[in-house]
């Protein structure tokens, strides 16, 4: 094992041993959220997209790098607001070919278009810890309205910067040509998956 490592790992040990980096049970429900305005934890929180690949498999592709906010109030769920930007050049692929040819006139246009955007409309509760989050969604300078299904994960204190953070995954679909996005499109589907998993902090 390398000495970095190592001694990596025998810190996260001690901290874990001595209590500095406790653990902190998750809320069971969303009633027990703390109503306010929280900001989305960028270093947390992914968007992913997935296509079929000419048929063959679903490829995936990540836009790190999210900003933007969230007023909730679990007593009255349908007034939350919802409202974030995710930068088109973070996409992330593994393949760095790839990548740059994404940010490209022929697919997101990143130098025209460098932000996807979406705000939300109605909040709807449809379970315990679900939600559909109607809103529009701004991509490649076209707007449309989307539909996400939203489930709540936790609310706890971060135990490594003290702030109240929720969590939450999200997932939804749209046709890419509805965008102006259609380059290849249907051998590389038209049909696009999307998948968010954020974290908000909580700001007042």
């Amino acid at each position: 094992m390398k000495p970095v490592i190592a001694i990596l790992l025998s810190a996260a040990a001690l901290a874990t041993a001595t209590g500095t980096i406790a653990q902190t049970a998750p809320a069971a429900t969303p009633a027990t959220v703390q109503a306010g305005t929280y900001s989305v934890d960028s270093y947390h929180t992914l968007v992913q997209f997935g296509v079929t690949h000419f048929g063959i498999n679903e490829f995936f592709g990540t836009f790190p790098g999210t900003t933007g906010s969230l007023t909730i109030d679990p007593r009255n769920l349908s007034a939350t607001v919802l409202d974030v930007t995710v930068p088109v050049a973070s996409v992330s692929t593994t393949n760095a070919t790839l990548d740059k040819e994404l940010v490209s006139a022929d697919w997101f246009d990143a130098a025209q278009f460098p932000t996807m955007h979406f705000i939300s409309t109605k909040v709807t509760r449809t379970g315990a810890t679900t939600a559909t989050v109607a809103g529009n969604l701004t991509l490649h300078g076209v707007t449309r309205p989307v539909t996400l299904r939203a489930t709540f994960n936790a609310a706890v204190t971060n135990p490594m910067n003290k702030a109240y953070t929720l969590g939450f995954k999200a997932s939804g679909a749209i046709k890419r040509t509805d965008f102006g996005v259609s380059k290849y499109a249907p051998l590389v589907s038209d049909d696009t998956t999307i998948t968010i998993s954020a974290a908000f902090e909580r700001k007042n």
